[in-house]
């Protein structure tokens, strides 16, 4: 019991410094939460981080709040859970209050504007830190970089050609991708036993 009420309370002031100190929403907060779950506190492996992110991306909900979830489950269960969502969302939720209650000021603000100009910048390093970080940890076959790759092409073609595609309908060209190299994959090594 003692043990589990140190996990929560370990849980919600990891979450809430992380809270607190990111920028950009869940893709950016992704690279800091691996280095502070997998790396320092070796809470998850990373393998488990991946499988983890994948999940989360995949479910209803930003991304960060999913993973913030699932890790306070594996640490201390429910209610672990519980205070890492709580510990993450916490620092957002109070500043969006605060900022509320000075909305026309703070909007007009010339200083607030050009710290939100230095933010977005900012952000831009943090998501491009998470790609480069999660990237290297990754193992990498010939299926890692023709999926990449098509990735790649095809959501610059998309960009440029194609504003309005949905970006749904690329995920699923993609699950189906993914489904057809796989099965072809697994027919060559039959064809090569017998």
């Amino acid at each position: 019991m003692k043990k589990r009420i140190i996990d929560c309370l370990t849980l919600i002031l990891v979450f809430l410094k992380i809270g607190a100190f990111s920028f950009g929403g869940g893709y950016a907060m992704i690279g800091i939460i691996q280095n502070e779950i997998v790396e320092k506190r070796k809470w998850i492996r990373q393998n488990d981080f991946f499988e983890i992110v994948v999940i989360a991306e995949s479910t209803p909900g930003p991304i960060s709040v999913n993973v913030a979830t699932y890790v306070g489950y594996k640490v201390a269960g429910i209610i672990g859970s519980i205070f890492a969502t709580l510990g993450l969302v916490l620092p957002s939720f109070l500043i969006i209050y605060i900022i509320s209650l000075f909305y026309n000021e703070f909007i007009s603000n010339e200083y607030v504007m050009k710290a939100f100009s230095g933010i977005k910048c900012g952000v831009m390093v943090l998501l491009l830190s998470t790609v480069f970080k999660l990237s290297s940890k990754i193992e990498k076959n010939a299926y890692f970089y023709i999926v990449f790759c098509l990735a790649l092409i095809i959501m610059i073609l998309f960009s440029i050609f194609l504003a309005d595609f949905s970006w749904i309908s690329l995920i699923l060209i993609f699950i189906g991708l993914t489904f057809g190299v796989i099965n072809t994959a697994l027919a060559s090594k039959k064809v090569k036993k017998v």
